[in-house]
């Protein structure tokens, strides 16, 4: 699990294709590696890694196919930016809210505007991802544990503070941009919650609106 607060912006220096999918050595900058263990998780643009080798400066970790098929990770390359995390630790402080590092999805960034100091962004994300994106919720974007302040369908727009753009990868954000999307684990559970019995039937994937009408949730 991992907070959303990223610690450190570090930089892709290999990809390996192995056996099918891909071995990645990232350079992790600033980020503390002495605390660091091979089998520990780091998340990479908010994708939870497991480090397989650590030769000092940085670390290697195999990328299976289902994280290249699902995340914006086949968009990196050799000199890329990234924005890092270290797993949470029973006394780490929870700034931002709890992140599992498992992509949900990859948006797309639509705009970016000035917005006195800071900067808006409107991101586009996948329409199956749209009904767990609330005003004033919470969303992880590339592992930045971020606050929507606005939604239309599936679009939303997020203020960018000074600190956050000086820290985060998001200084290099430019329209057309990919961008890894993780959704908040609680929207999550409160859908599987709601489908009560209905969730052990092998066609239940998600509330439809005739579920939520049927059960008194929709008049």
């Amino acid at each position: 699990m991992f907070t959303g607060i990223i610690e450190a912006i570090g930089t892709v220096r290999a990809l390996t294709p192995k056996g099918g999918d891909v071995r990645v050595y990232v350079q992790t900058g600033k980020l503390d590696l002495g605390d660091v263990k091979l089998g520990d998780s780091i998340a990479v643009n908010g994708i939870c890694l497991t480090a397989v080798e650590l030769p000092g400066d940085g670390f290697w970790a195999d990328v299976s196919r289902e994280t290249l098929a699902r995340s914006a990770f086949i968009d990196l390359k050799a000199g890329s930016r990234v924005n890092l995390e270290k797993a949470l630790t029973p006394t780490s402080r929870l700034g931002g809210h709890l992140v599992s590092g498992h992509v949900d999805g990859v948006g797309e960034v639509i705009s970016r505007e000035e917005n006195a100091r800071a900067v808006q962004f409107r991101i586009r994300a996948p329409r199956e991802l749209a009904r767990y994106i609330a005003l004033k919720g919470s969303i992880t974007v590339d592992g930045t544990s971020l606050t929507v302040n606005g939604v239309n369908g599936a679009e939303f727009e997020l203020t960018i503070v000074p600190h956050t753009l000086g820290e985060t990868i998001m200084v290099d954000y430019r329209p057309g941009r990919q961008v890894n999307l993780e959704v908040d684990l609680l929207a999550r559970y409160l859908e599987r919650l709601m489908l009560g019995d209905k969730a052990a039937e092998p066609s239940a994937s998600g509330l439809t609106t005739s579920f939520l009408a049927e059960h008194g949730y929709l008049k």
